[in-house]
C-alpha cells in the first residue's frame, strides 16, 4: 500500500474529545512522568501524584531529591500520561498523553496556596511532607495532546483543547475556597448525592475536593468522581443556583 492511500488514524478534533481528555486530567490522581535524564539525554518515566488548577493544568507535588525532579529543573520538557485502564484489555481504555514543560510554582506565587489546596483535599495524606523544605509543587503547563479514547479513536489536541479560559476563571477562583468548605461542612448530604446519583459512583462518604467552571470534582479516600456542567458556567454567580438545581435533580431521581 502506497504511503497516501493509508488510512487516516487521527480523527478531527470535535467536543467529545475535548471533554474527554479534560475528564481524563481531572480525575487524575496519579500519572506517569516523562523527563530527559541529563546524565545522559534518555528518557526517564516515574509515577507522579496530580491535582489540577482550576483552568486545568495538572500540578504534581515533588521531591527535590527524586530523579525526575532533577531532571525538570534542568530540562523542563516533560511528557505526562494519565487514564486509568479498567477491566479488561488495558489499551481499550481512554488516556491521554499530554506534551509539556514543567513550571515551578514558588510560594510568593498568588496561585501557590490554592494548588497547594486543590493537591490536600485532593491527597490528604500529603500533609505530612507538604511543608519539607525538600519538597516543591510543578506545574505542567501543556502544549499538545495525544488522545487514545479507545480503538479507532485517536486524537491530537492543543493546550487551547485541554484548558478553560475566560473572566470567569478569575472569578470562580476567588470564590472557590469558600464554596468548597461551605458544601463539605453544611451540605455533605448535597455532595453525596452529586456523587452517587448524578455521577454515578459507589456510595461512600463523598465530599468536593474542588470545583471548576465546568463541574465539580468529588472524592472518597482514593476513590475520585466528576460531574459535569451542562453547559459550564459563565460567571460565579451561577455556582449557587446551579449546585441548588443539581441537588433538587438529584432527590427527584433524575
Amino acid at each position: 500500500m502506497a504511503e497516501d492511500d493509508r488510512p487516516e488514524v487521527i480523527r478531527p478534533t470535535d467536543d467529545e474529545a475535548r471533554l474527554l481528555s479534560r475528564r481524563l486530567m481531572r480525575l487524575a490522581r496519579y500519572g506517569a512522568l516523562g523527563v530527559l535524564d541529563p546524565q545522559d539525554g534518555m528518557p526517564f518515566v516515574s509515577r507522579v501524584g496530580l491535582a489540577t488548577e482550576i483552568d486545568g493544568t495538572p500540578v504534581m507535588l515533588v521531591s527535590r531529591l527524586s530523579q525526575h525532579t532533577g531532571a525538570i529543573l534542568g530540562d523542563p520538557r516533560c511528557s505526562l500520561l494519565v487514564g486509568e485502564p479498567g477491566k479488561g484489555d488495558p489499551l481499550a481504555h481512554p488516556r491521554l498523553t499530554i506534551v509539556a514543560r514543567a513550571e515551578r510554582i514558588d510560594p510568593a506565587d498568588p496561585g501557590h496556596e490554592a494548588a497547594r489546596r486543590r493537591y490536600l483535599l485532593r491527597h490528604p495524606k500529603a500533609k505530612l511532607y507538604v511543608d519539607f523544605a525538600d519538597f516543591a509543587f510543578f506545574r505542567i503547563v501543556p502544549e499538545r495532546a495525544s488522545l487514545n479514547g479507545g480503538f479507532g479513536k485517536a486524537y491530537h489536541l492543543t493546550a487551547e483543547d485541554l484548558l478553560l479560559s475566560g473572566e470567569v476563571l478569575a472569578e470562580l477562583a476567588a470564590a472557590e475556597a469558600g464554596a468548597v468548605e461551605h458544601m463539605n461542612q453544611d451540605h455533605l448530604d448535597a455532595v453525596r448525592l452529586y456523587a452517587q446519583t448524578l455521577a454515578k459512583a459507589r456510595p461512600g462518604p463523598w465530599r468536593l475536593s474542588s470545583l471548576d467552571p465546568a463541574g465539580l470534582d468529588l472524592v472518597d479516600g482514593d476513590r475520585v468522581a466528576r460531574l459535569d456542567f451542562d453547559p459550564p458556567l459563565e460567571s460565579a454567580g451561577e455556582l449557587r443556583p446551579r449546585l441548588v438545581a443539581l441537588a433538587k435533580r438529584a432527590r427527584a431521581g433524575e
